[in-house]
């Protein structure tokens, strides 16, 4: 079993940057997928952002897309999530979540490995 671990939750205002980490096993960490969701109060769980295993592929969701940046470092078996110029919508609870690497990382689906989840709120 892969145990995910997410951290880096917070309070920031409009505007500001947060980076939220994600640690999984050292020695599975570069086989696995690694992507971001949310699910903020009263609404759906949604897909944020995702790492291939290797680093050299991401995917983002429409509403986070040059805002925010998807990275990893295997090395640290760790990956990373930096948000900039966050916005009160972007409130929510964030997870990580893994996957054995064996589709494309533009399909959403098939994680199974899931973190606790780190709240983010952005005040106004």
């Amino acid at each position: 079993q892969v145990q995910v671990v997410e951290s880096g939750g917070g309070v920031v205002q409009a505007g500001g940057s947060l980076r939220l980490s994600c640690t999984a096993s050292g020695r599975t960490f570069s086989s696995l997928d690694i992507a971001w969701f949310r699910q903020a109060p009263g609404k759906e769980r949604e897909f944020i952002a995702a790492v291939s295993w290797g680093g050299d592929s991401t995917d983002y969701t429409d509403s986070v897309k040059g805002r925010f940046t998807v990275s990893r470092d295997n090395a640290k078996s760790t990956g990373y999530l930096q948000m900039n110029s966050l916005k009160p919508e972007d409130t929510a609870v964030y997870t990580c979540a893994a996957r054995n690497s064996y589709i494309s990382i533009r399909t959403r689906s098939g994680y199974v490995y899931w973190g606790r989840g780190t709240q983010v709120t952005v005040s106004s």
